[in-house]
């Protein structure tokens, strides 16, 4: 397969644009800076031989989930192109966010539910984000322990259920690949392991 010629110029804007939209926030669990999860999303995509704009998306890929992300969508589409948009779109929940159980499972239930819908693109950009959203979960448990679910208004099999259901998709509607999806698997067979413990 010959190399695809990836934009470094554009990479940079999309990097700084991440950058100042998420600024000081931090993710769950041992609270790293969020960009630096995106970060390591976009890596993970770019060592899978993804283009540009897959890279790029994956480095703002639940932006529209953010409480002003959805006022960004036509900033995206001029700075980054219409392509870049739609993975966005792809990745993100379509339901207006709410903290609760019930509402999180009738969400990640309607992305379950839709995956065969999706482009490939948005499929890679997904696998990554799961691939390192878990290795988180798995990190963090290892340093914490069960620490990690106090505070949590979901319960450790809820995320069992949720990574279990989209390993079966990813597997089912993702083209190659093979080695990102035998990683998610191993992923969510350490998770089961850890929650018996």
């Amino acid at each position: 397969m010959p190399k695809r010629t990836f934009d470094f110029i554009k990479y940079k804007k999309a990097i700084d644009f991440s950058f100042n939209f998420y600024g000081s926030k931090l993710r769950k669990g041992m609270k790293y800076p969020y960009f630096s999860y995106l970060s390591s999303v976009s890596n993970m995509i770019i060592e899978n031989n993804g283009s540009t704009e897959e890279a790029i998306a994956g480095l703002f890929h639940d932006i529209l989930e953010e409480k002003d992300g959805p006022k960004k969508s036509n900033t995206i589409k001029l700075k980054f192109g219409v392509k870049v948009f739609n993975i966005v779109k792809q990745c993100s929940n379509q339901q207006p966010y709410d903290q609760n159980e019930s509402s999180w499972r009738e969400r990640k239930k309607q992305f379950i539910d839709n995956m065969g819908k999706k482009s490939q693109s948005s499929l890679l950009v997904s696998i990554c984000d799961k691939i390192h959203s878990l290795n988180c979960i798995i990190n963090d448990h290892n340093k914490i322990g069960k620490k990690l679910w106090h505070n949590n208004f979901l319960e450790p099999q809820d995320y069992y259920w949720y990574y279990r259901s989209l390993c079966t998709n990813f597997k089912k509607f993702l083209k190659n690949h093979k080695t990102l999806k035998d990683k998610l698997q191993r992923n969510v067979n350490e998770l089961g392991h850890l929650l018996k413990n």
